[in-house]
């Protein structure tokens, strides 16, 4: 589950709480808590949503006390909703419960005004599976990071009060490494490494720097994907493209966040993928460009646990593997024997989701 962080926009004047906007915006924040008098200053500022009291919002939110019907009409014209809700008592707690199953609530904001985390503990239990999404009101990050990890699960969100906006960054960065994803990756023998024509071949380029040991996960088959590296090794013949990997064929898999696959075909831009180094560290990249040439291919066979996988990429120098020890390796440098890294999946794959179900594929 992705987590997520909103910023309370409050201050006495207008420039205090167009610094916090600015900040927000320029940390990936999506969404600011503000006065409906500034809601149409803010829209000036950059894209963002605004939680606010107002029909003109993005997120119509209201407080405890106010008229629920305003949630109803609001979701009856196609808006978001939120209800803020501080806890008091037992029965604000709930109060809490109750409205998340009325069906026209999106988010429950949680402010405690006398507890910590036992409430925030009882309503994540009882809200499990309710599609509503639970955001703590904190007004430091200590107590942003425990809301996110209170039962495993933690809640959606916080909603910070910011005291500085160096607050604001260093939410941006908490969120960041909640959300970044652990991939399990084992090692596959190499069998075969063939050059077999030439063929429709994928670079991906982000909009965002890699480092040596990072690259992406691709493959022909869905049970085994290979990390293939990205364009960081300096080398003779071109230069080093830290945005890139040159990824495969137009029919191969690659791995997006979510644990999803899709065809490298599908990619444009805009869209996100995932960077993973050699430890199986995941973070988020937006794909800025997506190029699709005639290039000479190679294909890249290899065994795990007795099943045999396979991949097939551009044939040169510059396109590489990573090995066991976490080192990129050169196609043209690969033979039968050598280690490479990739991701195996016992499930198959429908519509780009893991599934229990048996699929052939060769």
């Amino acid at each position: 589950m992705v987590k997520f962080g909103w910023v309370l926009a409050d201050g006495d004047n207008w420039e205090e709480r167009k610094e916090k906007v600015k900040m927000a915006l320029e940390s990936s924040i999506p969404v600011v808590v503000a006065k409906p008098e500034d809601i149409k200053k803010i829209k000036e500022l950059g894209n963002i949503k605004v939680a606010s009291h107002s029909l003109d919002a993005d997120i119509v939110l209201i407080s405890k006390n106010d008229n629920i019907e305003f949630l109803k009409e609001a979701k009856e014209k196609g808006k978001e909703t939120a209800i803020y809700i501080p806890i008091e008592s037992k029965e604000d707690e709930e109060f809490a419960s109750e409205v998340a199953r009325f069906g026209f609530i999106d988010y429950i904001i949680i402010e405690g005004k006398d507890w910590k985390i036992i409430p925030l503990e009882n309503l994540i239990a009882d809200l499990f599976n309710r599609d509503v999404k639970i955001i703590a009101s904190v007004n430091n990050l200590e107590d942003a990071k425990t809301s996110y990890e209170i039962l495993e699960k933690g809640t959606d969100g916080v909603l910070l009060q910011p005291k500085d906006l160096e607050d604001i960054k260093e939410l941006s960065k908490i969120i960041e490494d909640i959300n970044k994803e652990k991939i399990n990756l084992d090692v596959a023998t190499i069998t075969k490494v063939e050059p077999i024509g030439s063929g429709d071949r994928v670079c991906i380029d982000t909009c965002s720097l890699m480092k040596i040991g990072e690259g992406m996960l691709i493959g022909s088959y869905s049970r085994g994907l290979f990390l293939v590296h990205s364009e960081t090794v300096e080398n003779p013949y071109v230069e080093t493209r830290p945005f890139r990997v040159n990824a495969g064929p137009v029919h191969a898999y690659i791995l997006v966040p979510g644990n999803k696959t899709k065809y490298l075909s599908e990619l444009k831009a805009g869209d996100k993928v995932l960077i993973v180094d050699k430890e199986g560290n995941a973070r988020e990249a937006i794909v800025g460009r997506v190029k699709i040439e005639r290039r000479p291919l190679i294909l890249i066979e290899a065994e795990y646990k007795g099943d045999i996988i396979r991949t097939i990429l551009q044939n040169a120098e510059t396109i590489r593997l990573v090995n066991e020890n976490g080192e990129p390796v050169s196609v043209v440098d690969l033979k039968p024997g050598d280690k490479v890294l990739i991701k195996p999946e016992e499930y198959a794959r429908h519509f780009g989701m893991a599934i229990k179900e048996t699929i052939i594929e060769k």
